[in-house]
């Protein structure tokens, strides 16, 4: 089982003191969690992608990439990964390149996003939003998955015998979650792939998500990759703690009440109710969280959300603290203690190459990939066709 935090890196004022940390002062924040996560355990940390204000997470590859040569173990992913308005070229090339500089050390999640105005910043139709993740996400598959592609499709230019460089590290591409909230499209397409599925179901009643991880269950079986039981799932998750849990809503009341997500809807104690935030002692954390796989059944991921709503630095460091010293191991314990043994782990860079060894035989790390001429789009030996 991993345990992570993601960040969205949301610029948001101290409802307590009114106060505005700059862009430079967020990012330098995300870097410092990160850093932190590694040190008390946590196996994962993940950014967002957001385009507009108030977010500063414009650059996921880039800011991953910083924080990878500043850690050694600790995962390097993606809350979203925008595979409709990205190009998937870009996206082969770029978490290719992170896949190497890391060391193997990333994975990241497709989705769509939830920012409307992105799809004509960048050239596109958001009514074509489910068709886009569909479409690019094919390409992308193919070109990590293919040395040479010739590809068509609706939305970008076509593609002759492209080759996307570098390719994957040991011949095995970083592992996919597909991210919806709503759609089964996604899970279908998460699915089809044998492809990981992370519901981030923070803002979502417990029934809403068991219903989408169950059709994500029920098509990965389909397709053929494995039991129901055996689909890589992930979930999102919300907390804030104290130790005693009564200091805990006091302090985190005005955050909930002030934040734009949260602000003029339900009360923080039907919000706690209706969705997985948890807001109390660690023990409350862990309570609640044991459940989780009552629900979906048994997991690979468990993602939370900690430094958003205006939060301080300090206030935040805090939290990630507990979470990884004290909640973390015992819902490892538990949770791995639960899970019957045909269930598999999450997934890591070292065992999707074991797999693929074990499918293919061993990687030759002399192997030469057969490229494509990305300068006239002619194969060599086509070339030497057309001289003759």
């Amino acid at each position: 089982m991993q345990f992570g935090i993601f960040t969205i890196a949301d610029i948001t004022p101290d409802p307590t003191t009114s106060r505005v940390p700059t862009e430079h002062e967020r990012l330098e924040l995300m870097v410092e969690e990160a850093v932190l996560a590694e040190q008390v355990g946590l196996d994962v940390f993940a950014i967002g992608e957001h385009h507009n204000p108030p977010f500063v997470t414009s650059s996921p590859t880039t800011t991953l990439a910083w924080i990878g040569a500043r850690t050694e173990r600790i995962i390097l992913s993606t809350a979203t990964t925008l595979i409709t308005t990205n190009d998937p070229v870009k996206i082969a090339e770029d978490y290719a390149m992170l896949q190497h500089l890391s060391g193997g050390r990333v994975d990241l999640v497709m989705g769509r996003g939830n920012t409307g105005p992105v799809y004509p910043w960048f050239g596109q139709d958001i009514r074509k939003g489910i068709e886009l993740a569909i479409e690019n996400y094919a390409l992308l598959h193919r070109l990590w998955h293919e040395d040479v592609v010739t590809w068509e499709g609706e939305f970008r230019t076509p593609l002759q015998q492209f080759t996307s460089t570098p390719r994957p590290l040991d011949g095995v591409p970083p592992f996919v979650w597909h991210g919806s909230i709503r759609s089964p499209q996604i899970a279908e397409q998460a699915a089809y792939y044998g492809d990981g599925f992370l519901h981030n179901n923070i803002f979502w009643p417990m029934s809403h998500t068991k219903q989408m991880v169950h059709l994500y269950r029920e098509r990965y079986e389909h397709y053929g990759h494995g039991t129901a039981a055996q689909a890589i799932v992930g979930l999102g998750g919300q907390a804030f703690m104290r130790k005693n849990s009564q200091d805990a809503v006091r302090e985190f009341r005005p955050y909930f009440n002030a934040a734009p997500v949260y602000g003029g809807g339900p009360s923080l104690e039907d919000f706690t109710r209706q969705t997985p935030l948890t807001v109390g002692s660690p023990e409350q954390v862990i309570e609640r969280y044991l459940t989780m796989a009552d629900h979906v059944g048994d997991y690979q991921r468990q993602m939370f959300l900690m430094d958003h709503a205006g939060l301080p630095r300090k206030t935040v460091m805090e939290q990630i603290e507990l979470l990884g010293t004290e909640v973390v191991p015992v819902l490892r314990r538990e949770l791995d203690a639960r899970r019957p043994a045909d269930v598999p782990d999450a997934p890591t860079h070292a065992s999707l190459v074991a797999a693929a060894e074990a499918e293919r035989g061993a990687f030759d790390p002399s192997y030469r990939f057969e490229t494509g001429d990305n300068w006239t789009g002619l194969r060599a030996e086509d070339r030497r066709e057309q001289r003759r």
